[in-house]
């Protein structure tokens, strides 16, 4: 029997947009709330019809089992600044009670022979279909950006050898994931500095979103021309960027707008 190939996969892909979503909203969360976010980024992808058919035939798996058999039909790829954000994301992802964590493999701390390295979960997904809830299987990988990096170079050299990397290439390969790792590391060492000029661009980004906002509801309802000469002033002190400049000009907005209404 041809299995419906379209009808398997519409579950899968409205997992993965479900999970993206879910995730996407949780970055979001710690935003709102002034918070660092674990997740820089969030990918996914469904696997094509071509791809799973290859690993079923690879490990023995019927067509008609592939379902239970392929736990990456549906995949999600987080990224990671930090490789210490890689735990709390895992972390995250065990406190949900969306999510029930299937299989964990740590290929951070166990990495393959290559030099990969990346946390993987196996997770079940309820999704609500129009016939009804089905649970699907999706892998999460977790990883640095670094990580990303270099398993993305990787996978295509396997794509372009057919899994048979040549022995040279792949000594450099594993010089890069040395790199890679030291790199992680070191970034690691230096985070709090990291996160506090990221913090501080977080600020005075902010600022200045609410200086124009402010400014833009004073130019409706006010004196265009005392509007305008604080819109020049603005423009002078965004472009120095001091941040407690810019913190005392919003003070003086705030005081304006109250004045005005």
């Amino acid at each position: 029997m041809i299995p419906n190939w379209k009808e398997i996969l519409i579950v899968y892909e409205q997992a993965v947009d479900e999970l993206k979503l879910k995730f996407k909203r949780i970055r979001k969360e710690f935003a709102a709330m002034d918070e660092y976010s674990p997740i820089e980024f969030v990918t996914g992808r469904v696997k094509e019809i071509n791809s799973i058919i290859n690993k079923a035939n690879l490990r023995g798996i019927p067509i008609s089992e592939v379902e239970t058999g392929i736990e990456d039909i549906a995949g999600i790829r987080i990224m990671c600044q930090f490789e210490d954000d890689i735990h709390r994301v895992v972390d995250l992802i065990k406190s949900r009670y969306d999510m029930e964590v299937v299989e964990e493999r740590d290929y951070i701390t166990n990495h393959k022979e290559s030099g990969y390295r990346s946390y993987h979960m196996i997770i079940r997904y309820r999704v609500n279909t129009a016939h009804g809830v089905k649970p699907v299987l999706a892998e999460i990988q977790i990883r640095t950006l670094a990580m990303n990096f270099w398993a993305t170079i990787e996978h295509s050299l396997n794509y372009k050898f057919d899994q048979q990397i040549p022995e040279h290439i792949g000594a450099r390969l594993q010089e890069a994931a040395e790199a890679v790792y030291n790199l992680d590391q070191q970034m690691s060492q230096i985070r709090e500095e990291i996160m506090d000029a990221q913090e501080l661009f977080a600020s005075r980004a902010h600022l200045v979103e609410d200086s124009l906002n402010m400014l833009q509801n004073l130019y409706m309802s006010g004196d265009v021309d005392e509007i305008d000469e604080l819109y020049d002033e603005f423009m002078l002190l965004q472009k120095k960027g001091n941040l407690k400049d810019l913190a005392e000009f919003r003070q003086k907005l705030v005081v304006t707008t109250k004045e005005r209404y």
